[in-house]
């Protein structure tokens, strides 16, 4: 991203001062308040950041708008190092703020469960959809009444910008992002889980730039590692909570159900897709009529047992921490999925639609704002000789070293009715190490 050539005044607008409980008070003016003021915005109040983990978590209700405002404040944190330090200068100080509070406006109804739906039927993300929102809406028109260019922004808020400021895109999207700091400690809040409260402030404050990479100064080392952990022990502990996930997989299979006749994927028309929120998604099901369809019996019966907390029961379960990703194929081949589904109803006599297996996976350590594996960290030391640039392997970070690779959980859940049938089914075809003998290991 190179430096605007029309350069943004400062004003005497009085800024707008948002109570948060994590961060405190968080000044919004300007482009940021018009922003957050337009109908695209304001529906990520309507989206839970945590979709079904308040069933675990009764705490857990806040949403995809106070999160994006925490990421701006986070961003704005960081591009105030940056800029002291010399990287970057004042308007592109405000792109990075600006790209942290977009960075989300994409999210479809309970966040990452839609992602899944929309990728397998239309092979896109959430980051697509806020590219285009940022383009192609009244979004485009509040950034450009305040000299933003909406392409360049629409790019920096997904963290694929390219250019001299490509290291933005790691404080957008990689594994020192504001987006990681801000969850991690709200969502830490809101859940009463304590893993994610860390230092983020010493980490931030050590911010360097070396060879186009954001880099950190060796006395925050300790503090890095921290951040990981807490992020590994929230995954375990919250974000693949067998409850929380239950919940998610009810109603991914509810929108699948619904999808043809609630057109829930279809995204074409940005101003359709603004309506779309949790909210939608229920009322949506439960209204449908029952004469469209044995899928739509199916869907609503999912809405109405999730809202009454009669969830699926989990019957088997396997977590395993390794270099590669196993149940990340598992994740990605349907067809896999569907095989071993039916053998597992097969030797239960169950209907293969009351027998779910949930796959979620990530990496222990976050990846890059390129989407590759993490595999070194640079590391700026200063002494009275000088300053020394170090690229460090994780494998010599030991608290790091320990968690890396990818945490892969594979549950089979199943309706309570069911559960003996089911349970005694699974052992037979996973057996004891997880693996069905149809799985490529």
């Amino acid at each position: 991203m190179t430096v605007k050539e029309t350069k943004r005044t400062a004003t005497s607008e009085r800024p707008v001062e948002i109570r948060d409980p994590v961060h405190g008070f968080i000044k919004v003016k300007g482009a940021a308040l018009q922003v957050i003021d337009t109908p695209y915005f304001q529906r990520l109040r309507r989206i839970r950041q945590l979709a079904s983990a308040f069933l675990a978590y009764p705490g857990a209700n806040h949403t995809r708008f106070e999160h994006s405002i925490g990421v701006m404040h986070v961003a704005g944190l960081a591009s105030a190092v940056l800029q002291d330090k010399g990287y970057l200068d004042l308007d592109v100080a405000d792109q990075l703020k600006l790209a942290g509070l977009l960075h989300d406006v994409g999210h479809g109804p309970f966040s990452h469960v839609f992602e899944e739906l929309l990728h397998e039927k239309r092979g896109i993300t959430h980051e697509d959809l806020a590219s285009r929102i940022i383009r192609e809406t009244e979004l485009s028109d509040a950034l450009s009444r305040n000299g933003f260019d909406p392409k360049k922004m629409s790019t920096l808020a997904v963290g694929r910008t390219a250019g001299v400021h490509r290291f933005l895109n790691e404080v957008v999207a990689g594994t020192l992002s504001a987006d990681i700091m801000d969850y991690l400690l709200r969502d830490s809040y809101y859940t009463g889980a304590g893993f994610g409260r860390v230092d983020i402030t010493r980490v931030i404050d050590s911010f360097e730039v070396v060879g186009g990479h954001l880099a950190i100064e060796s006395d925050a080392l300790h503090s890095f590692e921290a951040l990981t952990v807490a992020r590994y022990e929230m995954f375990k502990a919250v974000y693949f909570h067998k409850t929380s996930r239950a919940g998610e997989a009810m109603l991914l299979k509810a929108m699948g159900y619904a999808d043809e006749c609630l057109k829930l994927t279809d995204v074409e028309d940005l101003s359709r897709y603004k309506e779309l929120d949790d909210d939608f998604v229920i009322y949506g099901i439960l209204h449908l009529k029952d004469d469209d369809g044995r899928d739509v019996l199916k869907a609503k019966q999912l809405v109405r047992d999730y809202l009454d907390r009669r969830l699926i029961k989990c019957v088997y379960e396997k977590i395993v921490i390794r270099k590669e990703g196993f149940v990340e194929r598992l994740l990605h081949k349907p067809s896999v999925r569907a095989e071993v589904v039916s053998e597992i109803a097969e030797k239960a006599r169950v209907n293969p639609d009351f027998i779910y297996i949930d796959v979620p996976t990530a990496p222990s350590v976050p990846f890059t704002s390129d989407r590759d594996k993490l595999a070194e960290l640079t590391i700026v030391t200063r002494s009275a000789s000088g300053t020394k640039e170090v690229k460090l392997p994780l494998a010599e970070i030991p608290a790091v070293a320990a968690i890396s690779g990818f945490m892969d959980i594979m549950r089979v859940y199943t309706q309570a009715k069911y559960r003996e049938r089911v349970e005694e089914a699974v052992t037979k075809v996973l057996g004891d190490t997880g693996y069905s003998t149809k799985i490529s290991v």
